[in-house]
């Protein structure tokens, strides 16, 4: 079975009838993608799933109507136009963008990155160890 997009429309009020309503359709199997326009009250739901189950599970407590059934669209990519130069970055030697790459490791995850000497009892002649 192909994948297919599901506009639906659904009477929610507020954000905690929309994570209600969402969760209610979010168990039924084979949803790839949901999302939710509250401004449009409409629920976007694509994957291998019947458009009626969906609306079954919402009609137990909202308002739902479908609006369109159709397949999934892929995403177009933009294709550079011939007339603009490609802006690349310079490229970075391996070492300095490994060193910055760690540089930013230790900013983000200080206690992870700092390193401890450990000292045997037996090599320290101050220590006391009783055996």
């Amino acid at each position: 079975m192909a994948e297919k997009k599901i506009v639906v429309t659904v009477d929610v009020a507020d954000d905690d009838e929309k994570r209600k309503a969402m969760m209610a359709v979010s168990v039924l199997p084979g949803i790839n993608y949901m999302s939710m326009d509250m401004k449009e009250k409409k629920m976007t739901v694509i994957g291998t799933i019947d458009p009626v189950k969906v609306v079954e599970k919402l009609r137990k407590r909202w308002n739902a109507h479908i609006i369109t059934i159709g397949p999934k669209e892929e995403p177009k990519k933009a294709e550079p136009k011939k007339g603009d130069p490609k802006k690349e970055e310079p490229k970075k030697d391996s070492a300095e963008h490994l060193a910055e790459l760690v540089k930013l490791y230790r900013a983000y995850n200080p206690h992870l990155t700092t390193h401890y000497t450990v000292i045997s009892k037996e090599e320290d002649p101050n220590s006391c160890v009783i055996c």
